[in-house]
């Protein structure tokens, strides 16, 4: 938030040396009570009644996204009613798209939100309209710029996205837009001392999966225990009492939050909680932790939302990791709030407490709820990645040290 508004005063104080007139900047976390906005669609209607109008685009960047406003000017007065971006494509059909466009994976184009996209006002009121009196075909949002991209496209009634070579996430010549990074430079990181890492596993996977924890990324972390149905002093594994069940883990992810809570030896900050199969990069994620104060309600990583259209809420994906400071965690202990059975899906159920607490759902684009493959080569989120998930037809030991692994002596510290 604090980034978003120091953007926002850049980008006006720039307008005002370029005498052109004074942008309109929204934060999307602002806009409203409703906790879809950030999946953009639900904010539309509203959008276009305050700003139809007066304006001729809506141009959407990451709070890390550097405009050049006179560049960007030029480039926007080139189109009509358009849908514009860096365009991305899948190499394969990718699980995170639910397979679309199998047979031709390249033929269906989406934006890099890193480097900007823009809607013209004509299809804002479109789009507008249509989200008013159309249900959505899904209600999970789980992949917002090819989703979106899908939505205008309305099955090839509707634009495609125009790609803008002017929109870049690499400094180039006549760039109206640049990036950097997701993984701000807040400071030195969190101590290993303040993140505690749970991990979940079973009987049935742990022979398995765990041998590639210990062979990539656990020496990283200060505090870390394995939680399963049986214990294996081996390992050694923690026995919750839970029984494994084959879906939702919800009974065994409420019992490590309780245990995280009640360990009055272990005053970590964070608790992060992963799958016996998730790949992460434990230092890049203590840089980002930086950033925030665990003084804070916090629930960090990658965001999916379930009925955002309908008043429903969000949550962080288990695959990818999620982080909950200690003050979020004792909200949601206090609150009383928990799963209807044990083998509910526990991201959602987190979710759904965190949205009902009003604790924010916090994105971060680096965490990933599927392999690298699955993901456009160009996507900026891959560089400094902080995690990916599924160990299926590949090698994780080889995925870690390709897009995981620091050798940065302060990451030890």
């Amino acid at each position: 938030a604090a980034h978003c508004h120091q953007k926002k005063m850049e980008i006006l104080q720039k307008a005002a040396k370029l005498g052109q007139g004074i942008p309109v900047v929204l934060l999307l976390h602002e806009l409203s009570e409703n906790e879809g906005d950030w999946s953009i669609l639900p904010a539309l209607p509203g959008l276009f009644a305050a700003y139809g109008r007066s304006a001729s685009w809506f141009f959407f960047m990451a709070e890390e996204t550097a405009v050049i406003l006179s560049a960007l000017l030029v480039v926007l007065s080139r189109y009509p009613e358009w849908f514009l971006g860096k365009r991305l494509h899948d190499n394969k059909a990718s699980i995170i798209h639910h397979y679309a466009f199998s047979e031709d994976p390249a033929s269906f184009g989406y934006p890099d939100p890193a480097a900007g996209w823009a809607v013209s006002v004509p299809l804002c009121q479109r789009l507008s309209e249509r989200v008013q009196h159309e249900n959505l075909r899904s209600d999970f949002t789980i992949d917002l710029p090819h989703e979106i991209a899908l939505y205008i496209w309305e099955g090839g009634n509707g634009p495609e996205l125009t790609a803008v070579p002017e929109f870049c996430t690499q400094p180039s010549d006549n760039c109206a837009t640049t990036f950097t990074t997701y993984l701000p430079d807040c400071g030195p990181p969190v101590s290993k001392s303040k993140v505690f890492v749970a991990v979940k596993t079973c009987e049935r996977f742990q022979s398995e999966r765990v041998p590639v924890v210990k062979a990539t990324w656990e020496k990283s972390a200060g505090l870390l225990e394995y939680y399963s149905d049986v214990i294996d002093a081996s390992i050694p594994t923690v026995s919750l009492g839970v029984p494994n069940t084959d879906r939702g883990h919800c009974g065994k992810t409420f019992a490590i939050v309780r245990r995280f809570w009640s360990q009055a030896a272990t005053k970590a900050d964070w608790l992060l909680i992963v799958d016996d199969d998730t790949l992460i990069s434990l230092p890049r994620l203590r840089r980002l932790l930086r950033c925030y104060d665990p003084e804070e309600a916090v629930s960090l990583g990658e965001r999916y939302g379930f009925g955002l259209m309908q008043g429903g809420y969000s949550y962080t994906t288990g695959g990818a990791g999620m982080v909950l400071s200690r003050t979020a965690v004792s909200r949601l202990l206090s609150s009383g709030c928990g799963c209807y059975s044990d083998d509910a899906p526990d991201d959602m159920v987190l979710g759904r407490c965190f949205t009902f607490l009003r604790v924010p759902i916090i994105h971060n684009p680096l965490f990933h709820q599927a392999q690298p493959e699955d993901y456009a080569e160009e996507l900026s989120s891959l560089k400094h990645a902080i995690s990916f998930h599924k160990h299926w037809n590949t090698d994780p030991v080889t995925v870690y040290r390709q897009w995981l692994h620091d050798t940065d002596p302060r990451d030890e510290l």
